[in-house]
């Protein structure tokens, strides 16, 4: 009898293991992607990113030294080094000369070349290739290893992603594309929508109520059925594919549930606010700059945090009012999707475009995150 509902431990806990479920859901993805994108393409092709601190076990195609580095000693013509770079501490558990026996010998064992001479490869990665003739060529003969190697981690995949890369890893300029469709498809959609908010909830005019119902019923339209009559609408007032199509695009899409969730913001503000500025002689736009703006700043980061990351997100819209043949106006989502196509096999790659893809969308909602609540419950309590 003493306990209600919200205090039966039972509830508490299912409570909190969904919550703890919900954060391990979306965390652990978005932590591998992290991983992943700092490791090199070997380590991600032998273990997974819950390993990456950890030594792992990897079949390498290594190189010695090329002829040119030769000595002669005595009748033998010889090529000593190491097979790893210096500082690594790589052990050899298995070598081989042939792909088809890459863990044919053990460390410290010599082999016959094919093309003549004895190589000997010991554990730490020191080898001797011994010749009775001279060694021609330009590159030194391949050996296959069977190594464990140490944790690595390096910034080579940004680089390739952000800098150095070629036209299709190079995710810069799809970057500042996606950045040039988001700004403005998120601030433009607010601008509209809150005037028009402030309109349907203090200022009396016919069909208001009307005008409301509708903006309801466009919540439920599909995305997908107004995209071609709105392009053909866009080409025939000459606006047809680019960011000006594409801004507006989002700006329709959005303005429902702007407006919606704005206007029961706003009809929530204390009614005597209003009417005591009113009588201080404000007018209906002094009202909405002074006062409604600067309270409804809870639902104004909300919605806008919706908007950003539906805008950044999206590629459908995009593939429809902007992406044209040329490729200038890619954004980030269609560079990932041909990433998939062009370097399916290079994970370290994808792990890199899908991480910075997620990085400025993560960094608005954890810096508006606290408005979040406040805008989803706007008009819900009295």
């Amino acid at each position: 009898m003493n306990m209600i509902a919200g205090e039966k431990p039972a509830l508490i806990w299912a409570l909190r293991l969904s919550v703890v479920l919900l954060v391990g859901l979306w965390l652990f993805p978005t932590l591998g992607l992290l991983v992943s994108s700092f490791r090199t393409s070997d380590q991600i092709a032998t273990s997974g990113w819950w390993r990456a601190m950890f030594p792992s076990e990897q079949n390498l195609t290594l190189r010695t030294d090329p002829p040119s580095t030769q000595m002669q000693e005595g009748d033998l013509y010889v090529i000593e080094g190491r097979l790893f770079a210096e500082g690594t501490s790589s052990e050899i558990s298995a070598w081989g000369t042939s792909a088809r026996e890459p863990a044919a010998y053990e460390p410290g064992t010599s082999a016959e070349l094919r093309r003549g001479g004895t190589l000997t490869v010991a554990a730490d990665g020191t080898y001797r290739l011994e010749s009775a003739e001279e060694i021609s060529g330009k590159r030194g003969p391949r050996v296959f290893v069977t190594a464990t190697v140490p944790p690595e981690f390096t910034l080579e995949n940004y680089e390739t992603v952000l800098i150095s890369g070629n036209s299709t890893d190079n995710m810069a300029k799809a970057f500042f594309n996606t950045l040039t469709v988001t700004i403005p498809a998120t601030i433009i959609p607010i601008l509209v929508a809150a005037f028009a908010a402030y309109a349907l909830a203090w200022m009396e005019f016919p069909g208001r109520a009307l005008l409301v119902a509708a903006i309801v019923g466009l919540l439920v339209v599909p995305l997908q059925l107004a995209l071609i009559p709105l392009l053909k609408f866009h080409n025939e007032i000459g606006i047809g594919k680019g960011y000006i199509g594409v801004w507006m695009a989002h700006t329709g899409f959005g303005l429902p549930l702007a407006i919606y969730l704005l206007r029961n913001y706003m009809v929530g503000i204390p009614r005597d606010i209003i009417e005591n500025a009113r009588v201080d002689g404000a007018t209906d736009f002094m009202i909405f700059v002074r006062i409604i703006l600067p309270l409804s700043f809870p639902a104004l980061a909300s919605f806008a945090i919706f908007q950003f990351l539906w805008t950044w997100n999206d590629l459908l819209v995009a593939m429809v009012f902007l992406i044209d043949a040329t490729g200038e106006t890619t954004v980030m989502t269609k560079q990932i999707v041909e990433l998939l196509g062009t370097r399916g096999g290079n994970w370290e790659i994808l792990a890199t475009s899908a991480f910075v893809s997620i990085a400025v969308p993560l960094a608005v909602f954890f810096a508006m995150q606290k408005y979040l609540v406040r805008g989803l419950l706007a008009g819900s309590v009295k």
